[in-house]
């Protein structure tokens, strides 16, 4: 169903409760919290340009990180503003709380197309627990309510989803941003009646993640490419070796209903010939997070069986040429989830060679949609970011959308 958006609002004079995905990556440098990624704060630019040029008064609200309801200054929203400040060319008024009087007196300062950032929401437990009263000081200063959050649509927390509904319950408007309004159109529309043939390619790490997303797209898909760690679910359902692969024994039978459903529907279902393997070695150290640091050697690729002492870490080229193939004959692209273990240039080729792929076969004029997550940073890896048609930011989001459930963020918009 249609969404108000930003386009039918007229927001001058009043008081825009923006949500935000700032969810930024951030790292210690000289004793300052540095943002290393500043991707989903130029996604909103468009939304935030708008509404200024619109002569709303902008109050933004964000999370970031998991500060489990304690003030956590490495999680600090503050960097953002700076950041923010910068790309928009003009002030961003930054409040170090996002509730209270502090809060109310910084908006009653504000005019006509400024902009404040509220710190993170997230300091607080009654967001994710979608508290009535939490959402309801939140929604103090708040005249209309625009999400263009979609990588936090998903998730029924205050911010989200019970501000709209106490906005909504006064007489006041709800409206998708651009930036959501994009994803609902990419993810959404443009996939209902995909320009055929349409190929999805699916990697990641389990089958039991995406089978709800396999399940919906074999009623929709041409073709289905299979890669990642759960190629090896359906390599051991085929009773195939697997070594110490990554693999979920219990969802053989989910693997092999897949394939038989693909079969019943006339879609090509794809799987791996060939996989990049190495032998795991335990360097008795451990990561930040206390889990045994590994060395990977012996880096070969292997036809079939994956031998017992070696672990598979991403298709191997065989398969991504031949994936390539078939993807230089699209119309519509899906991709979600990449070919392999793309971080590591042992075990990207099969990744890069279907990210080159995609981004020639936008170039002759199919449509590229990108499910967010890992499938995006890939693409920037390997320098295709600007190549293809459409790239999600929503990770969890874009998956449980696409999966065809209803976001709890989208549900509370206001229909047009």
């Amino acid at each position: 169903m249609a969404k108000l958006t930003v386009r039918d609002l007229d927001v001058r004079g009043k008081r825009v409760f923006l949500r935000v995905d700032y969810n930024v990556p951030l790292e210690e440098k000289d004793g300052k919290m540095v943002i290393t990624d500043a991707t989903r704060i130029v996604e909103t630019l468009p939304t935030l340009k708008l509404l200024i040029e619109k002569g709303g008064k902008l109050i933004l609200a964000a999370h970031l990180g998991r500060p489990k309801g304690r003030r956590d200054a490495t999680l600090s929203l503050q960097p953002v503003a700076v950041k923010l400040s910068g790309l928009l060319g003009k002030p961003v008024t930054f409040v170090d709380d996002c509730i209270g009087e502090k809060v109310a007196q910084a908006v009653a300062a504000m005019k006509d197309g400024d902009v404040l950032l509220l710190e993170n929401v997230r300091y607080y437990n009654e967001e994710e627990k979608n508290d009535p009263a939490f959402a309801e000081k939140l929604a103090r200063v708040a005249d209309v309510y625009v999400n263009d959050a979609f990588g936090a649509a998903h998730r029924a927390h205050a911010s989200t989803e019970g501000v709209a509904r106490v906005v909504a319950r006064r007489g006041g408007q709800c409206a998708a941003g651009l930036l959501m309004e994009r994803e609902l159109k990419f993810l959404g529309d443009e996939l209902e009646n995909p320009a055929r043939p349409f190929v999805v390619i699916l990697g990641g790490a389990k089958v039991s993640d995406k089978i709800k997303v396999i399940d919906r797209l074999l009623e929709k898909a041409n073709t289905i490419l299979i890669g990642g760690a759960m190629a090896y679910t359906f390599k051991l359902a085929h009773g195939e070796k697997i070594g110490k692969s990554l693999v979920e024994p219990d969802h053989k039978q989910t693997a092999l209903d897949a394939e038989a459903k693909a079969k019943k529907l006339g879609v090509k279902f794809e799987l791996p010939v060939d996989v990049v393997v190495a032998t795991p070695v335990d360097t008795g150290k451990l990561n930040k997070k206390g889990k045994p640091v590994f060395d990977f050697t012996n880096v070969r690729t292997v036809n079939g069986n994956i031998p017992d002492d070696a672990e598979g870490f991403g298709v191997g080229e065989k398969t991504a040429a031949h994936y390539a193939e078939i993807i230089k004959g699209a119309k519509t692209i899906l991709w979600n989830g990449p070919l392999g273990m793309f971080e590591d240039a042992r075990f990207a080729a099969s990744t890069n060679i279907v990210a080159q792929a995609v981004a020639d076969a936008t170039r002759q004029g199919a449509k590229s949609i990108i499910g967010g997550g890992d499938s995006v940073k890939a693409l920037k890896k390997a320098g295709l970011g600007d190549r293809v048609t459409f790239m999600s930011t929503g990770g969890g989001a874009s998956l449980e959308f696409l999966e065809g459930a209803v976001l709890p963020g989208v549900a509370a918009l206001t229909d047009k």
